[in-house]
């Protein structure tokens, strides 16, 4: 089923790795609560669907109580109160290692939206959206969507992957759509990332989507317009970066003397008393001047941001007008700078097959992505 979507019905999809969170409720989630709100009351949409990554925090554990909060808080607020239905999908098993990928899926519909259905995967059929409803124990049980986790030897290194993806399927009026939350895996290391061009974790991440792509287009259903976004950790090419960075610097190279392995390289300027320009170790990407990154929305390095590229037949993406949305200081202080934990790249997208990029074209609403609020808040989020 496809076809255009009613005139007037605005759709805000939003991506946001939320980790961080839950581990500082009283500061960050505050903030990212008051500048989602914000976004709402600034486009008034009328289908809302937030995709979250890495739900409760990396100690998930002791910071899973705290997602139970931030949902009740988000359904009860003023802001919210005109969205009278509201689908929201919480995989906090943590429990299930073979299972567990901590994604959320929430979808808030407005009291307004008329003729408003969800698949049930299992039945093969739409069916009505009504109340409020909360799923969070199994999630492997529930029709109304599909939840895989990518395959253990999809990353060896790896021992133990929460990557995976969510697949729910919607019919606005005449139109029906995927969206796909998905978190795709990181670059452990940015000596290893460094070393070839493109990175080994580039390969990784590229088969992974793939077999995302493979089983929302397969056999077992029609195939619909489909909206894929999340935290797909795509990073700029760190070799070819370095080598713009650090053009006229000299390298040294530190190995760890019991492997020799290679534990950090410093570029130096040749001149200049030889001032450090980069240091670059396993888990530090440390670059002297931060806002190069910044300026003119970081455009001159969208040149390396190529991981897309073997997938332009099947993906498609609008415009990027911001800086890199990763990785922001989780210090709400320090919020507008970059942690020099890794190189800054543009991680958590919104990317559509080419009919659904049709179905935005076509809306009576202007398409575009943007990042909100000083950071970290929103990270990039779509308004069609």
């Amino acid at each position: 089923m496809a076809g255009k979507v009613t005139a007037g019905s605005g759709i805000l999809l939003v991506t946001a790795n939320v980790g961080s969170l839950f581990e500082d409720p009283d500061n960050l989630q505050k903030t990212w609560l008051r500048e989602f709100y914000q976004t709402v009351q600034s486009h008034r949409p009328h289908f809302i669907a937030v995709h979250c990554q890495e739900v409760g925090g990396k100690n998930y554990e002791a910071s899973m109580s705290h997602v139970d909060c931030f949902v009740k808080e988000l359904l009860s607020s003023d802001a919210m109160k005109e969205y009278n239905r509201v689908r929201v999908y919480l995989d906090e098993n943590y429990k299930s290692q073979e299972h567990f990928t901590a994604l959320g899926s929430c979808y808030f519909l407005h009291e307004s939206l008329k003729n408003i259905q969800q698949f049930d995967f299992k039945a093969k059929k739409f069916k009505k959206v009504v109340g409020k409803e909360i799923y969070s124990d199994t999630l492997e049980s529930t029709p109304m969507l599909e939840k895989e986790k990518f395959p253990q030897d999809y990353f060896p290194e790896c021992k133990w992957s929460r990557k995976g993806f969510i697949r729910t399927r919607w019919a606005l009026a005449d139109c029906a759509f995927d969206l796909v939350n998905i978190h795709l895996f990181h670059d452990a290391s940015n000596i290893l990332a460094w070393e070839k061009s493109p990175s080994v974790y580039s390969g990784t991440r590229q088969k992974a989507l793939g077999f995302v792509l493979d089983r929302i287009t397969d056999q077992r259903f029609e195939k619909v317009p489909y909206f894929v976004f999340g935290d797909f950790n795509f990073r700029l090419d760190t070799r070819q970066v370095v080598e713009s960075l650090c053009s006229t610097a000299t390298m040294q190279t530190v190995r760890l003397g019991d492997t020799n392995e290679v534990d950090k390289l410093i570029f130096r300027e040749s001149e200049n008393d030889r001032k450090v320009v980069l240091q670059l170790e396993k888990k530090l990407f440390n670059y002297i001047n931060q806002d190069v990154f910044r300026e003119n929305n970081g455009t001159l390095f969208l040149q390396f941001d190529s991981e897309l590229s073997c997938f332009k037949e099947r993906l498609h993406e609008l415009e990027i007008s911001f800086p890199p949305s990763y990785p922001y200081s989780e210090d709400s202080s320090q919020g507008k700078q970059y942690m020099n934990t890794r190189c800054p790249a543009w991680c958590d997208r919104v990317l559509m097959s080419a009919t659904a990029k049709d179905l935005v074209l076509k809306s009576q609403h202007s398409g575009r992505t943007q990042s909100c609020g000083p950071p970290p808040c929103l990270n990039p989020e779509e308004a069609l």
